[in-house]
């Protein structure tokens, strides 16, 4: 953030920290230092950028609309920085959720890297949460995500769609069903963690029957894949999960598919960079 005003800098850092003394530490400067930064981007805006509820420190309505604006602002005077240098390589960070991650994007990293040998090129696979924790910190360029998140807040596309539904072994009494929601509240149900996009469209379903999660008997969270496919298919428990996940297991025969009555689901993946993104046009053929 070579390029940004310091007070910007401490904002963000303060934005990160909710403590003044953090934000110090992380800055190198006085606390009265810091302190002496957000008050002058106060009174240059008319408006409290943070208040306490207790002792507890808290953005206000204005502080979240400036940190929206901040972020991006940083985010390209860093990109500014790195396409000025003399004959710099391409550089680009992408962050995707575990679905586009581990079966749709491979194909896309290919044709990159064979367009720019030089490049310099990370792929992040997390959770749809953290991939927008690290977009918006300027760890990331952009994330292709799933699920829910408060779109307003970013520059957003649509990637792609796909089918999303139940799956369990082929012999099981669901295979081949459109089931009841009442039906399926006895089955243990296997789910990715708290925070994921393959586990928010299914709590969504849920929501659209007055349902939760607690109305389940037996809810397991596991983070990879390959394990929640290998206990459904030995018959201990079902799941919900995207097409492409479980393609390879359908044309198999190992897995079998049901539907959710009622609840149709599919779900959509999204590119998704800060507002104001300077550099957003230079990615399109990571949508074509």
């Amino acid at each position: 953030m070579d390029m940004l005003d310091p007070r910007w800098e401490t904002f963000l850092v303060l934005c990160e920290t909710m403590n003044y003394t953090r934000a110090a530490q992380r800055l190198c400067l006085t606390q009265p230092a810091v302190t002496h930064h957000i008050h002058y981007l106060e009174a240059h805006y008319g408006c409290r950028l943070f208040s306490y509820e207790g002792k507890v420190l808290h953005l206000t309505e204005a502080g979240v609309r400036l940190q929206e604006f901040t972020r991006s602002m940083a985010y390209n005077a860093q990109k500014i920085e790195a396409a000025m240098a003399a004959e710099a390589p391409v550089s680009l960070r992408v962050g995707t959720s575990k679905t586009i991650g581990e079966y749709v994007i491979a194909p896309k990293v290919e044709r990159f890297l064979q367009a720019h040998p030089e490049a310099n090129f990370s792929l992040l696979v997390d959770n749809t949460q953290a991939l927008l924790r690290s977009l918006e910190e300027g760890r990331l360029d952009f994330v292709l995500v799933e699920g829910f998140f408060e779109s307003s807040r970013y520059e957003t596309r649509l990637f792609r769609r796909e089918d999303f539904f139940g799956v369990c072994p082929p012999d099981h009494r669901l295979a081949g069903r459109q089931v009841p929601l009442d039906e399926l509240l006895g089955e243990r149900v296997i789910l990715r963690e708290v925070g994921s996009g393959t586990r928010g469209i299914f709590e969504d379903a849920l929501r659209r029957q007055n349902r939760t999660l607690r109305s389940f008997e037996n809810v397991v969270a596991i983070s990879d894949f390959a394990t929640i496919k290998a206990l459904v298919a030995d018959g201990l428990g079902v799941s919900f999960l995207y097409a492409p996940v479980v393609e390879r297991e359908l044309a198999q025969g190992t897995l079998a598919r049901f539907d959710l009555a009622g609840a149709p689901m599919n779900g959509a993946f999204y590119f998704v960079c800060l507002k104001d993104n300077l550099f957003a046009r230079a990615w399109e053929e990571w949508l074509a």
